[in-house]
């Protein structure tokens, strides 16, 4: 029987933002990290300690990411892969294990480790209220790894199961049209009254959050660094006189607690 590496592998998120959002696990993993593996934008956010190398790369390239801190793991490093938000939710925990299941057999068998940190669905919805407090989904409206029409399927699905829907990657460069398609699809599938939220950069020195209805949305003001919120037909606003509403999501449907 082969011995098992004697290398690390964690897989971490750094919130959506400010580091009051990094939880100490994480913060404890990246300060022991001998090498810090990630897309660009977010490594930049994260102060090197001396010693530690930095693997930075761009957009799409997620599997050769992952192949690499893999490997460097086999090697005998402590590597940390780094993701926003929550690594497990559309981000970087899928492709290490998408990699380990293609890859060398021995990968199986390193010491890894996924911690949870906050998503981007979770600070978005601290920021107005508790809009997720009853069921919800969340879906990406990217099509770089699934077929558009998938997307439709899906979204048509959560409309008729009357969930909460928070949309991650709602609209890129290369994808603008998504977020208008999906808003047809829904002012076809839900009440014009319908409360929307626009949470843009959340926790960063460019937030921006907007709270408005599906009749009156305007799909243009997501980019991909908007989580969009889309309420159920219990989805409520409580109006305050000096700021935004509050948006919340009451906890049963015809039951009383």
């Amino acid at each position: 029987m082969s011995s098992c590496p004697h290398g690390s592998l964690r897989i971490v998120g750094l919130g959506p933002g400010p580091l009051d959002w990094l939880t100490p696990e994480a913060e404890t993993i990246l300060a022991e990290a001998s090498d810090l593996i990630g897309y660009k934008p977010y490594l930049d956010r994260i102060t090197p300690k001396p010693g530690q190398t930095l693997h930075a790369s761009d957009n799409r390239v997620e599997i050769e990411r992952a192949r690499l801190a893999l490997q460097l793991a086999a090697e005998g490093k402590s590597v940390a892969v780094v993701s926003g938000g929550d690594p497990g939710i559309f981000a970087m925990a899928a492709a290490v294990f998408e990699a380990i299941e293609q890859g060398e057999p021995t990968w199986a068998d390193l010491d890894i480790h996924v911690a949870p940190g906050v998503s981007a669905m979770q600070a978005a919805a601290a920021k107005v209220g508790a809009p997720l407090g009853h069921d919800f989904c969340a879906i990406s409206l990217s099509d770089n790894l699934k077929p558009w029409s998938l997307v439709e399927r899906r979204l048509k699905a959560a409309c008729e199961g009357d969930f909460v829907i928070a949309l991650y990657n709602p609209a890129s460069k290369a994808r603008p049209e998504a977020i208008y398609k999906a808003f047809t699809l829904l002012r076809t599938h839900k009440p014009a009254q319908t409360p929307i939220v626009f949470a843009r950069a959340v926790g960063r020195p460019d937030e921006r959050i907007i709270i408005t209805t599906l009749a009156e949305a305007e799909p243009g003001c997501a980019d991909m660094s908007t989580l969009v919120l889309i309420g159920s037909s219990t989805t409520r606003l409580i109006a305050r006189t000096q700021t935004q509403p509050f948006v919340y999501t009451p906890r049963g449907m015809g039951v009383t607690s």
